[in-house]
């Protein structure tokens, strides 16, 4: 069974370029300070590469 990660974003997507804001969407986030649990995989593990200054990452 994959880890699992809380993933919770930090800071606006406002002004960051159309790929940043579409990774944050299918994340499933969308407001600061919401918070998703996502199975951690390569592809997830990507996503969270591109958008490391918008979100936190906790193990959980």
């Amino acid at each position: 069974m994959a880890k699992k990660i809380k993933v919770t974003q930090t800071r606006s997507v406002i002004g960051r370029p159309k790929d940043q804001k579409l990774t944050i969407e299918a994340l499933g986030l969308g407001r600061i300070n919401k918070t998703v649990t996502k199975d951690s995989t390569p592809q997830i593990e990507g996503m969270l590469r591109k958008v490391a200054h918008l979100v936190n990452v906790t193990e959980g």
